[in-house]
């Protein structure tokens, strides 16, 4: 179904495609030009649009919400995205005739007004596979946003969705272990694992540092972490932290008898200096390497391929990406990148919390997490899912829950994330009032209980404040965490709401 507006007529281009440019004679005497006559046509005109066009199974579509600029009609402003993003210019090109020209066009085939939001549209674009390069994430991302996202004629423009066929999902690594593999690297099963950032991220010494990882792991925790900006400071070179943190989570190893890690943040200022870094981190034994979103996605793949052959998890820092995924109206929605980084072959990313300080509809992170781990994703546009998705058996990526969540919340995690998912208590460790082996323990412990009721068929939303209070009753630190933290929520509009939902404006 298309919008209920006028098509942009071929011998009317809008007054924004032919102002100050060459127009054929056909065009000025309001007559509907010849496709390859000189000057500036229409994008619909030259066939960027198409509502008849049927999507083949192995076309790559993406859904952009589009804002005209006004006066710009959205069918017309549709195909312009379409055309920018594939093989359009400004002007009609006689080079386009040495191709086969309608083979690599992209085409709108669909353009629908969206719900509630008056000026906003959907516009449905399909690429042929052939546009892009096999197993190149660089190449999928400055085809689809390299260019048009600058355009004049629009307000604003959102990539919401994007369909990979299996013929393209089938020419990327994929995860470097992925889900199943990481639990049967760890030996850990039938709940959430459980992690901490250390802080403070950034000022402590690597001595201090190391202590803080010994603490929560030897406390209960399965990993802790390093933050997304520390790297190599003149407070803590890099070589030092990863001596002292794995100091740690060796004699938390051997106090517990539980396989530990820590995310060694390998993240440098060049490609060079992170193998360098990851090499180290398997010299000395750890499970698990940390790179940040903003070492850019050619980097991301690379090191992916570097943990598959060294038998290392690969965790991602989502650093950035609020930058353009949390706007309502321009930008990419975080279900891309979580699509684009099951291609490039992370093991973890962080994808929401709903109840923590960070941004998280319900519905939406759902979706995010649906993404990262099954392995077809019908369409569900409640949570924000526009096409089906079939990753042809390619291994999840285990999303990771953190910040400023506790133990009092336990229940509500579990049960809006289920248990292929890491709950990192940063704050909720080491700021627990009697240290941060009782910090870990709480979560511990808080984690285990709830894990049992689930089990046993009860109702966790409804039942699990009464159970964590009961378990408190023979645990002091989970009782010390209720008292302190209990109360605290962060009850906000979301302002990445499906369309469905209310949004806060901005």
């Amino acid at each position: 179904m298309g919008a209920d507006h006028e098509e942009a007529t071929p011998g009317s281009p809008p007054g924004w495609r032919t102002a100050g440019g060459p127009v054929s004679d056909d065009t000025k005497n309001g007559a509907e030009p010849d496709r390859w006559d000189p000057g500036v046509h229409s994008y619909a005109s030259m066939g960027y649009y198409n509502a008849d066009y049927e999507p083949k199974d192995t076309d790559v579509l993406a859904m952009f919400r589009i804002t005209p600029q006004d006066g710009v009609d959205p069918i017309e402003a549709a195909a312009a995205v379409a055309g920018e993003s594939s093989t359009a210019t400004w002007t009609v090109v006689w080079t386009d005739r040495l191709t086969a020209n309608e083979h690599y066009q992209a085409k709108c085939y669909q353009v629908d007004d969206v719900p509630g939001r008056p000026g906003e549209y959907f516009a449905y674009v399909a690429y042929d596979v052939d546009l892009f390069e096999e197993g190149s994430i660089a190449n999928l991302t400055s085809s689809i946003i390299g260019n048009v996202f600058g355009f004049k004629p629009l307000k604003a423009l959102r990539l919401e969705d994007m369909r990979i066929p299996v013929a393209y999902v089938k020419t990327f690594q994929g995860p470097a272990h992925g889900i199943v593999m990481e639990r049967e690297m760890l030996n850990k099963y039938g709940r959430p694992l459980l992690g901490a950032t250390v802080k403070p991220k950034l000022g402590l010494s690597a001595r201090n540092y190391g202590r803080v990882v010994y603490e929560a792991c030897r406390g209960g925790l399965d990993f802790t972490k390093d933050d997304e900006n520390i790297n190599s400071q003149p407070f803590m070179r890099w070589r030092d932290r990863f001596l002292y943190s794995m100091e740690g989570v060796n004699k938390a190893v051997a106090d517990t008898g539980e396989l530990k890690g820590h995310y060694l943040n390998i993240t440098a200022a060049t490609v060079e200096e992170m193998y360098e870094r990851a090499e180290f981190a398997k010299e000395l034994g750890s499970v698990v390497v940390m790179i940040d979103l903003t070492i850019g996605f050619s980097a991301m793949q690379s090191l992916a391929y570097w943990a598959r052959r060294n038998s290392v998890l690969l965790h991602l820092h989502r650093a950035g990406h609020s930058t353009y995924t949390r706007q309502k109206s321009h930008g990419v929605s975080f279900r891309v990148l979580a699509k684009w980084c099951r291609l490039i072959g992370v093991d973890h990313i962080h994808a929401g919390t709903v109840i923590g300080k960070l941004e998280g509809d319900p519905a939406t992170t759902k979706g995010f997490y649906d993404i990262l781990r099954e392995d077809h994703i019908p369409t569900n546009p409640g949570n924000g899912i526009f096409f089906d998705q079939d990753w042809a058996s390619m291994p999840g990526v285990m999303p990771v829950a953190s910040g400023g969540i506790h133990a009092a919340q336990m229940h509500q995690l579990l049960d809006l994330l289920g248990e292929d998912v890491i709950l990192q208590f940063g704050g909720g460790t080491i700021g627990h009032p009697m240290g941060i082996a009782a910090g870990a323990e709480a979560n511990r412990v808080a984690l285990e209980v709830v894990v049992k009721a689930r089990n046993e068929g009860r109702n966790l939303l409804k039942e699990g404040p009464d159970i964590l209070r009961k378990a408190a009753e023979s645990c002091r630190p989970l009782q010390v965490a209720i008292d302190t933290w209990g109360d605290i929520t962060y009850d906000y509009t979301s302002t990445d709401a499906p369309d469905t939902a209310p949004t806060a404006s901005v």
